[in-house]
């Protein structure tokens, strides 16, 4: 293709923003500090004559909205956010959508995404489970059940990832782990209960039958990071407007900050004319 053509087929290439809009009233993961903002300088000011524009400062962690985690998020061996080459965080992939098959503290399976869409090696993966309609943006928010009881990957789901050598995978909740895999268990008995309770009437298991916690403990991040397969949570935005189950140019956009071990971020779906 030639140049001037390449320039106008881009002229009209879609773009969705799958990005969780950021607030001070955006919830961070549970029991992270969340975004906090304050003028240091406004443009009428003080001090004889104003001080002519406006400045803010920012604290937070990197765990607000929507954000990728890092690889030494936890492993410490990994690298951090901005040593990532740039061609890692851009490529081909698609947004796969179960959002029709999921239900609270559910479980999805490799077998059901590629049953929904033409998923590849290497490919950018982002999982609309649907939750993403109880984020904060939304009439229907509810953040316990956004961060608490979400659905998650199946026991062979980290092996899939692996194997397919994913860029990194993007989820539309609170944790690319299944929340019943993560701390939030001990913090909320009664819906580790619940979510028991379901997995025995659907499986004939208990959860730790079914996800021995020596090795499915966040597996997500402790067995895929030192992989270089990491994820993004808390997606949202134009996810349910853009393309779904069809293959996209995705790109995730962290700082390019050298010593983050995380990092909010703004991810885009690029959909190009045929």
């Amino acid at each position: 293709m030639k140049r001037e053509d390449f320039l106008k087929l881009m002229n009209k290439v879609k773009i969705y923003d799958l990005t969780q809009p950021l607030s001070v009233h955006t919830p961070p993961w549970p029991s992270y500090m969340p975004l906090q903002l304050q003028y240091f300088k406004r443009i009428a000011g003080c001090f004889g004559g104003g001080q002519g524009a406006n400045g803010m400062v920012i604290k937070t962690s990197n765990h607000v909205g929507t954000h990728m985690d890092g690889e030494i998020h936890f492993c410490a061996s990994g690298r951090p956010i901005g040593t990532v080459p740039i061609q890692e965080w851009v490529g081909q992939g698609v947004i796969v959508d179960i959002s029709q098959e999921s239900s609270d503290y559910g479980i999805y399976s490799p077998d059901l995404l590629m049953s929904k869409a033409d998923i590849r090696k290497g490919d950018i993966l982002i999982i609309n489970t649907g939750y993403h309609k109880y984020d904060w943006t939304h009439k229907t928010a509810d953040e316990v059940r956004y961060m608490v009881m979400h659905p998650g990957p199946s026991p062979d789901f980290d092996k899939w990832a692996a194997k397919m050598k994913f860029k990194w995978i993007g989820v539309d909740c609170g944790s690319a782990d299944h929340p019943m895999n993560t701390i939030i268990r001990k913090w909320h008995p009664d819906h580790f209960a619940r979510a028991e309770a379901k997995l025995e009437k659907e499986y004939g298991q208990k959860w730790d039958e079914m996800y021995p916690q020596d090795y499915y403990y966040q597996v997500m991040h402790l067995k895929l990071f030192p992989k270089k397969i990491v994820h993004a949570e808390c997606i949202g935005g134009e996810i349910d407007q853009a393309p779904n189950n069809k293959r996209l140019w995705i790109g995730a956009f962290p700082w390019r900050a050298i010593e983050m071990e995380s990092c909010i971020c703004r991810i885009l779906a690029f959909d190009a004319p045929r």
